[in-house]
């Protein structure tokens, strides 16, 4: 009875169903992953291969620099102003210091910290605050004996990599002039920023692949350092040094805010020196005022003052209303015009042309001024280089304050005439006196050394500026306004500025006090300008304070150029009325 049983139910397992879903299962799956490789490889091989080609380069490739160190800048007799000494910066890969938990070895991790100044705690934040990233400088410009010391601590993850600094072997003698680097090496003040292009090189380049090893296999890509070009100064070091002194040691003793210096080559228009105190070391600013980066000789603006005086009185001469022979009548030593009132310290009764230059007289100016239009002065002046810039090129240069208006009251034109209605820089000053030097002719000035100088333009007739170089000179003589600013063995001529400074309103009781010479009279080579800001004490003139500096720079400086002494080519000197100086 059982048998017939078990074989029904043996039949009915002939053809298991289970095996036939589940092999259909293992099927589809093994398809889908075979279409899935199959899709991705031809994404990334014919949609997308920018990201593994990328990612391969990252393994595989490599670019190295050649560091071209920044040109040097030179006086004109080759001595370096700037140059650029190789240092080196210490740098760490966050990644690497995390990874390898640098910090644990808190003897090294302590010591690295006191070399930079940090505590620990300080430096594992720095580095660990973004965990990701893999350079984070830790220290710039790094001396070698500090760099020499954290090498030698072999922390994980910190690493060095090369750069330069720049030394100013001058210090603070050419600060503002020379200016400054960042710590990227790039100018950011006077002649590093002005001529950043020429003095920064560029580096060489190879671009290569390397094997699992680290060996080089391929260069694909190789590009040659250019070095950078050197920039030489029209500057003379020993000059710029002798007036840089002359000018802090009258900063200093008189309490002043300020002064600047500059000399130039009449004949060139070379700038030999120019400085400004109070300076500052630009090897170290570290605490340094902001307000001494400025190069005052070209950015800072003042009145000139009684500097104008041979200007208008050639203005006169150029006219044709006056001539070398002229006396003019500046009695009784005052005049209102306008309501308001143009006097001298005393009554000269009548002075000719030289004698109004001697004595400063702002009677003689003025009458002379008055007689003629006021667009042949504005003219003139223009001419000489006042109200436009100088031609150096300089960053921050000013071209000063300088009306063009067609309506002048006649007391605007009196106080034009002796220095007031205008501002100029101090190498705008030297400019126009360069031009009486030179025999008229007026041409820009440079900072760079030239051997061939440009043109120029004759803007003054050469027996006046001749003529006005005497006169000049009879400024210093006993009876004139600048006494101090002889020079033993050399005839120098100059005219003094004390010149009351502007506020709101009006005018306040701080004056500038200045002066403008040239020098040697037989045989014109130098100008000097030296402008002294905000004098303190009882002495304030040009004649006391700004004229004894000059001459110790135009006496230092003529000496060093070799230039012989002419004091017994000087001419007899007509007297004039003795009295009190003015200016």
């Amino acid at each position: 009875m059982k048998k017939p049983a078990m074989k029904a139910q043996a039949k009915t397992r002939k053809h298991p169903a289970v095996l036939g879903w589940r092999f259909a299962f293992v099927l589809l799956s093994i398809s889908t992953v075979f279409v899935a490789l199959v899709a991705r490889a031809a994404w990334l091989q014919v949609v997308e291969p920018d990201m593994l080609v990328t990612q391969g380069d990252l393994r595989t490739l490599r670019v190295e620099s050649d560091k071209v160190l920044r040109g040097m800048i030179l006086d004109r007799h080759g001595e370096a102003m700037a140059v650029s000494v190789p240092v080196e910066a210490i740098w760490a890969d966050p990644k690497e210091v995390i990874e390898r938990n640098a910090a644990a070895d808190e003897r090294r991790w302590h010591a690295l910290a006191d070399i930079l100044q940090m505590t620990p705690q300080q430096l594992l934040q720095r580095i660990g605050d973004n965990p990701s990233r893999r350079f984070v400088y830790l220290q710039r410009q790094v001396n070698p004996a500090v760099v020499d010391y954290v090498r030698k601590l072999k922390v994980p993850g910190i690493h060095f990599r090369q750069e330069s600094r720049r030394y100013y072997p001058a210090g603070e003698v050419a600060a503002q002039l020379i200016g400054f680097t960042n710590v990227d090496d790039v100018g950011v003040e006077g002649i590093e920023k002005r001529f950043n292009e020429v003095l920064t090189g560029t580096a060489g380049r190879k671009v290569f692949r390397k094997d699992a090893k680290g060996r080089e296999i391929e260069v694909l890509e190789r590009e040659a350092s250019q070095e950078p070009a050197n920039v030489v100064l029209s500057i003379d070091q020993r000059i710029q040094a002798v007036a840089y002194r002359e000018l802090k040691k009258a900063v200093l003793s008189h309490g002043a805010a300020s002064g600047s210096a500059v000399v130039v080559d009449v004949h060139t228009g070379e700038i030999l020196a120019m400085v400004n105190s109070p300076s500052f070391n630009p090897n170290n600013r570290r605490n340094t005022p902001v307000h001494r980066f400025r190069n005052r000789a070209i950015t800072d603006t003042f009145e000139p003052g009684s500097t104008m005086k041979p200007l208008a009185v050639l203005s006169a001469l150029e006219f044709g209303t006056a001539e070398l022979d002229t006396m003019v009548d500046v009695s009784p030593g005052v005049m209102r015009i306008g309501g308001s009132w143009v006097r001298d310290p005393n009554n000269y009764g009548s002075l000719s042309l030289g004698g109004i230059i001697q004595k400063s007289s702002n009677m003689g100016v003025a009458r002379l001024v008055l007689q003629i239009p006021h667009q042949h002065v504005v003219g003139l002046y223009h001419n000489l280089g006042l109200g436009q810039d100088t031609g150096t090129g300089l960053t921050g240069e000013s071209s000063g304050i300088f009306s063009f208006r067609q309506r002048w009251s006649d007391f605007e034109r009196a106080t034009f005439s002796y220095g007031y209605g205008l501002s100029v820089t101090a190498v705008q000053l030297a400019r126009a006196y360069a031009a009486i030097g030179n025999g008229g002719i007026s041409r820009p000035l440079t900072i760079l050394k030239t051997a061939e100088p440009e043109t120029g333009e004759q803007v003054l007739k050469p027996e006046y500026a001749g003529a006005m170089l005497e006169m000049m000179e009879a400024s210093i003589a006993p009876g004139g306004t600048a006494t101090r600013a002889q020079i033993p063995g050399y005839r120098v001529g100059g005219k003094t500025g004390t010149a009351r400074k502007a506020v709101a309103g009006g005018y306040g009781d701080d004056y500038i006090a200045s002066f403008a010479g040239v020098g040697p009279i037989s045989n014109p080579r130098l100008v000097t300008v030296v402008v002294i800001n905000e004098p303190a004490g009882d002495f304030y003139h040009g004649g006391e304070i700004a004229a004894p500096v000059f001459a110790q720079i135009m006496g230092a400086s003529m000496q060093l150029l070799n230039l012989p002494p002419d004091a017994q080519t000087r001419p007899k000197i007509t007297a004039v009325p003795r009295g009190q100086n003015a200016g």
